[in-house]
């Protein structure tokens, strides 16, 4: 099924950068088609060795480029607060205001498109004389995986670490 998902959506990615007319180099695509393997956000470095498997000779500069080019094409998004990068649920529509809602705990991203705020955003940037091209509203706290996963150890006495297993309090 996901295959079928990242081939359509790389599909998607050549047909929409053919209509805007620029230039989906074959790096660009593979660090795109990367993206779309990730459950969840991931470092450009952490891409760049991904990369490594197929292009053996790919250094910091490629990955960041391919990133800025599929940021600026509204395909994926960099999380600030965490320096890494998220494929875009709304792709294809570059001009969108998002909010990331960063699970602290495990990582997940989730992304909600904000009418609202973006609404607001452009008023408040048309005050000051700003044309707005894209923003990304960034919050962390816990998902609700982790809510309840919290609630449950808190009840069951056990110490967390930051690795997938967890000790009995003495």
């Amino acid at each position: 099924m996901y295959a079928a998902i990242n081939k359509n959506l790389l599909v998607q990615a050549k047909k929409l950068c053919r209509q805007r007319n620029v230039r989906l180099t074959p790096q660009r695509l593979e660090v795109l088609r990367l993206m779309s393997q990730q459950p969840s956000a991931i470092s450009a470095y952490a891409l760049l060795d991904l990369l490594r498997f197929t292009e053996p000779q790919a250094k910091p500069p490629t990955v960041y480029r391919a990133l800025d080019f599929l940021i600026e094409q509204g395909f994926i998004h960099r999380i600030e607060s965490t320096n890494s990068y998220i494929l875009c649920p709304h792709f294809g529509t570059p001009m969108h205001t998002s909010a990331l809602f960063i699970c602290d705990r495990c990582k997940q991203v989730n992304e909600r498109t904000t009418k609202g705020v973006e609404t607001t955003l452009k008023k408040l940037a048309a005050e000051v004389g700003f044309s707005l091209r894209q923003s990304v509203v960034e919050a962390h706290g816990l998902c609700t995986e982790c809510v309840e996963r919290e609630a449950y150890d808190s009840q069951h006495d056990y110490l967390e670490y930051p690795y997938s297993f967890r000790i009995k309090r003495e």
